[in-house]
């Protein structure tokens, strides 16, 4: 996902005004708006589990999760990136009407083949520029694998592998559930 110097180069505000007429999402790095793949149904599978298990596990606190649509903005790169799933217990984001977040505190993306280089490599590398997150998680569609990565600080990323029949934890929201669960109606899993 890097930007060429022949493309157009694009302000922010422009990107977001783009991104809100756009049929498509695109993410935005540093001037350059670069087009989402879709996703499979393995991938819309998990997320919806998950999404369903984190909006009730965070009912009545003063945290919400948003899934698929919301923008994470990373201003000191100049980037925004849509995470599958993302956390914010900020009060600036909570009261915010913009499309957008700035204070997340747990990032969760579901990898593909064309996206998990990049989501392990330089978006990881970009989200932990963000001084709020405290845990990054990759969940594997195609097997039943779930990475977890909690800052212990700024430049210490801890991580933690469940498997089959473990039971989840993401210590920055205090969830924990069975790992079984995002995997419910997958059929294809090796």
């Amino acid at each position: 996902m890097t930007a060429t110097k022949s493309h157009a180069y694009f302000t922010p505000e422009e990107y977001l005004e783009i991104e809100h007429i756009s049929p498509i999402k695109h993410e935005y790095l540093q001037g350059q708006i670069v087009a989402m793949a879709g996703a499979s149904k393995a991938h819309v599978i998990i997320t919806g589990n998950l999404s369903a298990r984190l909006v009730n596990h965070l009912r009545g606190t003063a945290c919400i999760a948003y899934a698929t649509d919301m923008k994470v903005r990373l201003p000191a790169l100049n980037i925004f990136y849509y995470a599958d799933l993302v956390v914010t217990c900020d009060d600036r984001d909570l009261r915010s009407d913009e499309d957008f977040i700035q204070h997340p505190k747990l990032i969760i993306e579901v990898l593909s083949d064309s996206t998990e280089a990049f989501d392990r490599g330089d978006k990881f590398a970009d989200y932990k520029s963000n001084p709020a997150l405290e845990e990054y998680v990759l969940i594997h569609q195609t097997q039943i694998l779930v990475e977890r990565f909690q800052r212990k600080s700024d430049s210490l990323w801890v991580p933690h592998v469940y498997r089959s029949g473990d039971t989840l934890e993401f210590a920055s929201i205090g969830f924990t559930g069975a790992i079984a669960t995002l995997y419910e109606n997958i059929t294809q899993l090796s």
